[in-house]
């Protein structure tokens, strides 16, 4: 959707004591086991494909094993691959039929910040899980506010459930500042591509979250509760066969980034670009690493 302001472009158990949250069915069990291979290795292959990022990270979804790594330990600003953890969080608390009311100052923040919209309208009262939609496909800070506002409750409340969560799968080199990734006046948040595809690995155990991901074009009927709406992902990568998903992100810090999956061969791959300079690069880059990832599986 467009830029209203600025067109430039055991894990349960750990989990409930860290949030006090309980998992709900949507959260598959067991966080991937990070195997720590030596990437300089892996970056060093003759027969990898070259990547213009700052960082990048592949994985092997199943047993975690690293596939090929760059600067995948940098800590750096992600944009809105931050959304990702957001839909993961609220559905550790919320149903997908739960309601959702869209408050004015979900409407501001999007465009106050600058940030991308879903053109949520005051007063809708819409389901967690067309929310997710709106979150995931045009990238919604409206979305990504309501969802925060409510299940934090507040921000603040809710983005110390992010990093709760965070530090519970291990992601130890990443701080959340709010539920989108724009910048603050006090700062960006940050991550790293490792600690990004452990996410995406996570984050796609969850069945509803891979649907929505992995989804190109998503309408809204209206009802008495909320207008009608029409999503597109700005995922280019799902016109491939075999992708699953998962986000792109793009601030003026942060540039072009992408978290994306994919099935090579029986195996679930995961990846992540961060720091890319040209948008549609991201996508070519990806494409050919999930390509030549079974060169590395099957190793």
């Amino acid at each position: 959707m467009r830029n209203r302001k600025a067109r430039l472009t055991a894990f349960a158990g750990a989990f409930a004591l860290v949030t006090g949250l309980g998992v709900p069915a949507y959260a598959q069990p067991a966080t991937p086991t990070v195997a720590a291979p030596s990437l300089a290795a892996a970056s060093a292959d003759a027969g990898a494909p070259a990547v213009y990022g700052r960082a990048a990270y592949l994985m092997d979804a199943r047993s975690g094993a690293a596939l090929f790594g760059k600067a995948a330990d940098t800590r750096m600003p992600i944009a809105s691959l931050t959304k990702t953890m957001t839909a993961y969080v609220v559905l550790q608390s919320a149903k997908p039929t739960d309601l959702v009311e869209i408050a004015p100052q979900d409407a501001r923040y999007a465009e106050d910040g600058g940030g991308t919209t879903a053109d949520l309208r005051p007063g809708d009262r819409l389901p967690v899980g067309e929310l997710l939609y709106a979150l995931m496909l045009p990238s919604g800070a409206d979305a990504a506010h309501a969802l925060a506002r409510t299940y934090g409750p507040g921000v603040p409340g809710f983005v110390d459930k992010m990093n709760a969560t965070a530090r519970s799968l291990g992601m130890n080199d990443t701080r959340y500042v709010n539920a989108d990734g724009l910048p603050t006046p006090a700062g960006d948040g940050w991550s790293t591509a490792r600690d990004q595809a452990v996410l995406a690995a996570k984050a796609l155990q969850v069945p509803l979250i891979e649907g929505v991901a992995g989804t190109r074009y998503h309408e809204v009927a209206a009802t008495e509760e909320h207008g009608a709406y029409g999503w597109r992902n700005t995922n280019r990568l799902l016109a491939e066969p075999g992708v699953i998903g998962l986000k792109t992100g793009f601030t003026r810090a942060a540039g072009y980034s992408l978290a994306f999956a994919g099935e090579r061969d029986g195996h679930r791959v995961v990846g992540v670009i961060l720091g890319e300079t040209v948008s549609s690069r991201r996508f070519d880059t990806a494409q050919a690493l999930l390509t030549w990832a079974p060169t590395r599986t099957a190793a």
